[in-house]
């Protein structure tokens, strides 16, 4: 149905916020999410029978306007699917291309067993912020499976480019091997379906994260929308390039539209639109953004975290990040990772070593990812950054020395990959190495500039800066974040 440009469609991610048995407030739901239909159902399954029941109703008036049961076959669970969608257009009056026809009627798969390891990793892909490198090959290993069974099984294809992709983009393996099955996953999609929506969202994608091509992404995330106009991917992908071209307006603009879709996407409402005006300093108004999710999940760690972190940003006060850490800790000892990485943070902006050593710990083997820089530190870098906080100079040398054999290998595996030649730079500022250091750092900004990448190349910037200062060139530091100073970018820790 979200294929249907007639109708405006919520995202599944939303919808499934709304549990199946609780009591539920249709006119309320049709009011959270701005739609004035709502349909829900209920699946059975049984050896290989299955039964589906669906309903259209009129949220704004609680009227049973369609509904039916449908007891088949296991196979033909899509035929169903199809007949559902095509009915409830019907029932809205909303007229279908040819094109839209043909989609609804398209089968995913015919190989059910292929479409359970498919939703499996796709369910991996969809969780919120930073999935990570384990997960991402979980993922990469499913859809495999699934393209094994089915070769012609397009959605597995394009959702295998994107873990590829991830995998390239936020430095796990930044390689030209990762591309290339990135490439060879977007070939076998353009292959089955070379018009379809999908293709050209997986191709606008794969020009952004792969090849850092923003004109050529958003031509084809524009011939995406117009088979795809209810997908929020596309207005999020494009916000997300505008975002690296310096666009912020417009970058923002394209957010809240996807939020409009996708009204309970906790990611895009927290990482996106409170992100943008975290980074364009407008504080007051991230707030309300966070508290806008909070309303609705009161009880998301995630975004609790990213609220309370708003002060430190605004006003160097660790106080609120401090206690809210506390306070998830107090009902979760062990933090998931991505609020791990915030507790780290806020213990080294407090100089606190024994409260970084359990952050650190939390964090089991996770690399650490300050949110919104996408530059990766390994282990003994924070390590060694914790001893230096306790004088202790024999045991953080030691520890940047560990670093820097680690990061050393990743550099000589991904050369011109900016962020991992930033994290050198500062190992190598730690150890005293003072000219290997500055070129590294100076590097990491040529790789990639702000006028290339305004959202890491301000990273860049400003991780050359605390280069300069750790080596002592206080000019040089000064004159690096003076240039960045009035640029949107998050202060560093």
């Amino acid at each position: 149905m979200a294929r249907i440009a007639d109708l405006k469609v919520i995202s599944r991610a939303s919808v499934l916020h709304y549990k199946s048995g609780a009591a539920r407030n249709l006119r309320q739901i049709g009011e959270e999410l701005g739609v004035a239909n709502v349909v829900e159902g209920s699946v059975q399954r049984a050896a290989n029978r299955v039964r589906v029941n669906a309903q259209l109703v009129d949220a704004r008036t609680d009227r049973h306007v369609w509904g039916q049961t449908y007891d088949r076959d296991l196979a033909d669970v899509f035929a169903i699917q199809s007949e559902i969608a095509k009915t409830i257009a019907d029932q809205l009056q909303a007229k279908l291309s040819p094109r839209e026809e043909d989609a609804i009627q398209r089968s995913p798969t015919s190989d059910i067993s292929a479409f359970d390891l498919y939703t499996r990793a796709k369910d991996i892909l969809l969780r919120t912020a930073f999935v990570g490198k384990a997960h991402l090959l979980e993922a990469v290993d499913l859809l495999n499976q699934a393209v094994a069974r089915d070769p012609s099984f397009f959605d597995a294809y394009c959702q295998l480019a994107y873990a590829h992709d991830a995998l390239y983009f936020f430095g796990l393996d930044h390689t030209s091997a990762r591309l290339a099955l990135a490439e060879a996953a977007l070939q076998a999609a353009s292959r089955l379906r070379p018009d379809a929506g999908e293709t050209h969202l997986a191709r606008g994608r794969n020009l952004y994260w792969a090849y850092g091509d923003y004109d050529g992404a958003l031509a084809e995330l524009e011939v995406a929308r117009q088979t795809l106009p209810n997908d929020a991917r596309t207005f999020k992908l494009t916000g997300l390039i505008q975002r690296r071209q310096g666009h912020w307006e417009e970058s923002t603009r394209n957010f809240e539209r996807a939020v409009e879709l996708n009204p309970r996407d906790i990611e895009t409402l927290v990482l996106n639109v409170a992100g943008n005006y975290s980074l364009l300093r407008r504080y007051a108004e991230a707030k309300q953004w966070l508290a806008r999710v909070l309303a609705f999940e009161p009880n998301d760690a995630f975004t609790k975290v990213w609220l309370a972190s708003v002060d430190l940003d605004w006003k160097a006060d660790t106080l609120p990040l401090h206690q809210t850490i506390d306070s998830i800790r107090a009902t979760n000892p062990a933090p998931a990772p991505n609020i791990a990485h915030w507790w780290l943070g806020c213990t080294l902006a407090e100089r606190d070593a024994a409260a970084a050593k359990d952050a650190l710990i939390a964090l089991g083997e996770e690399p650490i990812n300050f949110p919104t820089d996408n530059v990766l530190f390994n282990r003994p870098f924070a390590e060694g950054v914790i001893a230096r906080m306790t004088k202790d100079a024999e045991k953080a040398r030691s520890a940047f020395t560990a670093a820097r054999a680690e990061q050393e290998k990743i550099v000589q595996a991904q050369p011109n990959y900016g962020p991992a030649l930033c994290v050198l730079g500062l190992i190598d500022a730690a150890l005293g190495r003072k000219e290997e250091a500055l070129r590294e750092g100076r590097r990491a900004v040529e790789l990639l500039p702000v006028e290339k990448d305004s959202m890491n190349g301000a990273a860049m910037v400003k991780y050359l800066a605390m280069i300069a200062a750790w080596v002592g060139d206080k000019d040089l530091a000064c004159e690096q974040l003076a240039s960045i100073i009035r640029r949107p970018s998050r202060p560093a820790l």
